[in-house]
């Protein structure tokens, strides 16, 4: 489902509104909640997604306490609580539970939530919508968070045929590699700052959201001929981004690759069939 142009109708809210909420902290940044709640409104559906800013050491209490509110559906999730939302699922998708993360709640039948993860998946189609098919080519992933867990996992299953995984924390790094190792599907390895010879180069970490933060990989090392891509929605263009495009290589923002994401997210808070 592709995201169809806004609607120029207010915004309806009544008493029968349900509620979708997207978490994170912090939130400001989130420019989804508009969007996602016109193509619910368009669609037919009285609904509205609005943005919480909820600190880590508050988030299971909050969770808790949405969850008594029965006009509330879901709780799409961002950064940093993806992994956190996870343990506060009575069920997740495979890939859900294979990554031990989840960037969407939905309600289940039994009041509970159900989480899946579609961060990789929303990458990996719109790389495609640019003409990139990751099968068959080399990846560097810089995070191994929960965005970047993500990523990995769905390009390994796009088939690349090899996939570095960079990140300063080398117990997650390291639990991250192990796990899609395991998969046999592909050559998985432990990778640095050195973007040479890949033809695909992602950033999966916050690096470039704050003035002076460091590039995620070492730009001067990255090729000309390779794809980069920024999981980064503001600032729109990333440092990471603009310096990939002085060097002259194709380049995924962080907003395209968030369209794709927004469609997976609605197609399951709707409960239709998604991949």
């Amino acid at each position: 489902m592709s995201m169809p142009e806004a609607s120029s109708r207010p915004v309806s809210i009544d008493g029968g509104t349900r509620i979708h909420y997207i978490v994170g902290d912090p939130i400001a940044q989130v420019k989804s909640p508009s969007e996602a709640t016109r193509v619910l409104q368009d669609e037919g559906h009285n609904a509205i997604v609005v943005p919480a800013h909820v600190a880590p050491a508050d988030l299971a209490r909050w969770a808790a306490g949405v969850s008594l509110a029965q006009n509330v559906d879901s709780i799409i999730v961002t950064v940093p609580h993806k992994f956190a939302c996870f343990h506060l699922c009575a069920t997740t998708s495979g890939r859900a539970t294979f990554l031990q993360t989840v960037n969407t709640m939905r309600r289940n039948p039994q009041g509970g939530w159900h989480g899946d993860m579609f961060d990789g998946l929303g990458l990996v189609k719109a790389l495609q919508d640019k003409g990139f098919e990751p099968a068959g080519k080399s990846a560097l992933v810089a995070g191994a968070g929960g965005a970047g867990s993500a990523i990995a996992h769905a390009l390994v299953e796009a088939g690349a045929a090899r996939l570095a995984v960079h990140d300063s924390d080398a117990a997650r790094r390291h639990a991250l590699v192990d796990r899609l190792a395991s998969l046999g599907m592909g050559r998985v390895e432990h990778g640095s700052a050195d973007a040479s010879g890949f033809d695909l180069v992602v950033n999966a970490t916050p690096a470039g959201m704050q003035p002076g933060d460091p590039m995620p990989v070492d730009i001067t090392r990255l090729d000309a001929g390779a794809m980069a891509a920024c999981a980064i929605t503001a600032p729109a263009i990333s440092p990471f981004i603009a310096a990939a495009r002085a060097r002259g290589c194709q380049t995924l923002t962080g907003i395209e690759m968030f369209d794709r994401v927004k469609d997976l997210i609605v197609d399951f808070l709707l409960d239709r069939p998604s991949p």
